[in-house]
């Protein structure tokens, strides 16, 4: 890979590019299957938290299918995946025992808001994470507030800058890996309503203020991260870079010869 390509991709300096991809090509790789009859099936947990990191914390609220109970609980097998419509995806990882009180209650009623978790919830949030016995609301547990929700029955986090209501469109259960183990699943939730906190969004309502916001991400074991710094890079167009590089004048010209 050329110190150009790097250059043009991350906007370093050719010396910074340089020792990167001197570093980089001098490590070598594990290979490691995920299967192997002698690993055991925490190591994969262990090793994908830790690597795919950070992860935004999918706080969850929903309501048994009897209405007779309210259930919060935090997942970090959780992201969003599209727009538009917007998109949801949360991950329930097989378990001893019974499935999560979250998975069931989604799969009798269908629906659910996702809470957004900032750094001074941390503590209350991490208190609904307890093993509480079915019945027992964790939000008692959390002293969190709640707040009503137009289009779903499950209340939303009062303390949350913003939360979003949304209905099951698709779950798939795959396999346990053995006896005794929940059937591991994944959930797909459309939005239905967005709710932002006062002063935390823009007059368009399409931007939410990051000092605000104070996102808390989830990282390898019981480790949590929170933002610091950030920084902008923006993308760029193939018309307008062509010109400017040699590298990319090159790749065209290939291009243009092979088709």
């Amino acid at each position: 890979m050329s110190h150009e390509f790097h250059f043009y991709v991350y906007g370093l300096s050719h010396q910074h590019s340089d020792r990167c991809c001197r570093l980089g090509a001098s490590k070598t790789h594990h290979e490691i299957d995920p299967y192997a009859e002698d690993r055991p099936m925490v190591n994969n947990y262990r090793l994908l938290v830790s690597g795919i990191a950070p992860r935004p914390i999918g706080f969850i609220s929903t309501v048994s299918g009897d209405g007779k109970t309210e259930n919060l609980a935090p997942f970090s097998y959780f992201q969003v995946v599209d727009h538009d419509p917007p998109m949801f995806i949360v991950g329930f990882s097989s378990r001893p025992g019974a499935v999560k009180d979250t998975y069931r209650n989604l799969k009798e009623t269908g629906e659910c808001v996702i809470n957004t978790v900032s750094e001074g919830m941390i503590e209350a949030v991490n208190a609904t994470s307890i093993d509480a016995p079915y019945g027992v609301s964790e939000w008692e547990v959390s002293g969190l507030g709640k707040a009503s929700s137009s289009t779903v029955k499950a209340a939303r986090v009062k303390e949350s800058v913003f939360s979003v209501e949304g209905k099951v469109v698709d779950i798939k259960e795959f396999e346990a890996h053995k006896p005794g183990m929940s059937s591991p699943a994944v959930v797909l939730i459309q939005a239905t309503r967005f709710w932002v906190q006062e002063g935390a969004v823009d007059e368009e309502f399409s931007h939410i203020d990051l000092e605000k916001l104070r996102p808390v991400a989830q990282l390898g074991g019981i480790s949590y991260g929170r933002i610091s710094s950030t920084f902008e890079r923006p993308r760029k167009k193939w018309e307008d870079e062509v010109g400017k590089s040699d590298l990319l004048t090159e790749l065209e010209r290939r291009n243009n010869r092979s088709s």
